[in-house]
């Protein structure tokens, strides 16, 4: 047993990555959930699926595993894990609640906001009476996984209330009555324990594989990115996620900060992104009009391209609404102007960064499937200022399987031993 397997649950679905002990790729896989992203069902059984469609001789080699999910998807589950509906996913804002939630937690918490997972908390503990808990998604499969669904990672919990400076719960929200209901907080790379034996048998893999506490998708794309002093990391993904390393914590509406590695990690993620470019064009269609595009004729265009109504970052606004017209007859040009707009909103999420105490970056590296298309990365250029390398064969996957690799600790409880963003192999 000397694999370790990392597990990315993203928007549009899974994927998995398996190192040996020099952290090296030995098997990748990806997969769409087999029903709606909303259903914890689906997380589980797409899991299953996933981890079947390895050959057996590998299975048997899995010495640990850990999980990476979409930061602020929540789930109510009852005590013994079962879900109590469906989840509310993170682009799911919940402005009814954001006066609730400002009560709750101190000023300037990314729970504050009608955004943030406090919101939905809130909103999911009106529709489901009775006892429960409340679980995001990598830690709800990460309690599958052991057969114990007490832990949450911290990462993931930040937008429920989690200080993570003051290694507790903010403001008042441990005082309240419904405290038990909130996770046990433990560091990204935390050593759990053993697969239970549920999710031994359904995965069929060796007894004694360990379980680590994860993080969320957008870090494990940064520990796979193994970024430098001056780097900025954006996730092209359905949507828009802008991080760099920081010496000091940040905070603010709509702004991400994670402690990993020892260093501060902060950013934001918009709800723009590849996928409002879905809901017009196709993958073969963004291929060919891509090609169309010459990125030194700006479009003219002034184009705002969120999928709904509501924005997180760089704007905090429940309520901001896209702009998405009016339409050229050109679809190559209608197209250019889509991602003009991701590219200004990309710069004004790093100068928001910047104005917040962030160093300011030096060079952009790109991961996702948007980090594919040569165009957007030359538009971007253009509109930044800055050097952009696309990086599209890093995933979350091989990052979070980094952690795993580096929980094959001494001491079943503790801590990652060595820093994961120090590379198991020299950097590519």
């Amino acid at each position: 047993m000397d694999l370790a397997l990392g597990v990315d649950l993203g928007t549009s679905g899974l994927r998995l990555a398996l190192l040996n002990g020099q952290g090296e790729l030995v098997a990748e896989r990806q997969a769409a959930y087999p029903g709606a992203f909303e259903a914890a069902t689906s997380w589980r059984d797409g899991l299953v699926a996933l981890v079947a469609s390895l050959e057996p001789s590998l299975r048997r080699r899995i010495a640990a595993i850990a999980l990476d999910g979409t930061s602020g998807t929540l789930l109510r589950c009852s005590p013994d894990g079962r879900p109590l509906g469906v989840a509310l996913a993170y682009y799911q804002a919940c402005p009814e609640q954001q006066q609730a939630c400002e009560a709750l937690v101190a000023a300037g918490s990314p729970a504050a906001s009608a955004n943030g997972s406090l919101a939905r908390a809130l909103a999911l503990r009106q529709q489901s009476l009775g006892p429960g808990l409340l679980r995001h998604q990598a830690d709800w499969l990460m309690g599958w996984l052991l057969g114990d669904w007490r832990w949450g990672e911290e990462g993931n919990n930040l937008k429920l209330g989690w200080d993570l400076v003051e290694g507790r719960w903010s403001g008042t929200l441990g005082r309240q009555d419904w405290a038990t209901e909130l996770p046990e907080v433990v560091a990204s790379g935390t050593r759990l324990g053993a697969l239970g034996a549920d999710a031994r048998a359904a995965l069929d893999l060796q007894p004694g594989c360990l379980v680590v506490a994860g993080t969320t998708d957008a870090n494990a794309s940064v520990l796979a990115a193994d970024p430098q002093p001056g780097d900025g990391i954006a996730v092209l993904g359905t949507t828009l996620v802008l991080k760099q390393f920081s010496p000091d914590p940040l905070s603010g509406p709509g702004i991400s900060c994670h402690r990993l590695g020892g260093r501060w990690l902060v950013g934001g993620a918009s709800n723009a992104g590849g996928g409002v470019l879905r809901q017009f064009f196709c993958d073969q269609d963004l291929a060919d009009l891509s090609r169309q595009i010459n990125p030194d004729q700006p479009s003219g265009l002034q184009l705002r391209p969120l999928p709904r109504p509501g924005e997180r970052f760089p704007i905090d606004d429940p309520n901001l609404e896209p702009v998405l017209g009016p339409r050229p007859v050109s679809d190559a040009l209608f197209l250019q102007g889509l991602l003009e707009g991701l590219a200004a909103i990309e710069r004004a999420g790093w100068q928001r960064l910047e104005a917040l105490g962030a160093p300011p970056i030096r060079r952009v590296i790109s991961l996702g499937g948007g980090a594919r298309n040569p165009q957007w990365r030359q538009l971007r250029q253009r509109c930044l200022g800055l050097p952009v390398w696309n990086r599209p064969k890093l995933s979350a996957a091989s990052g979070v399987a980094r952690l795993a690799l580096a929980g094959l600790a001494p001491k079943p409880g503790a801590t990652m031993d060595r820093d994961p963003l120090a590379p198991a192999t020299p950097a590519p």
